[in-house]
C-alpha cells in the first residue's frame, strides 16, 4: 500500500506535534520548579501525562 502526503498535511502534523510537546514540557517544567529543581526529569513528564488522563 502506497500513500501520498500533501505538504500541507505534513506541516499540519508537525505544527500539532510541536505544540503538544511544548505544552507538555512547559507543564512538566512547572513540576520541577515546584520541586525546587531546575532540571526537568522524566518523572515530571510522567506526572503531567498522568494528570492529563481523563477521569484522573
Amino acid at each position: 500500500m502506497e500513500f501520498r502526503w500533501q505538504k500541507a498535511a505534513i506541516e499540519c502534523l508537525q505544527e500539532a506535534s510541536e505544540a503538544y510537546l511544548v505544552h507538555l514540557l512547559s507543564d512538566a517544567y512547572l513540576c520541577s520548579v515546584h520541586a525546587r529543581r531546575v532540571t526537568l526529569m522524566p518523572r515530571d513528564v510522567r506526572l503531567i501525562r498522568r494528570l492529563r488522563q481523563p477521569g484522573y
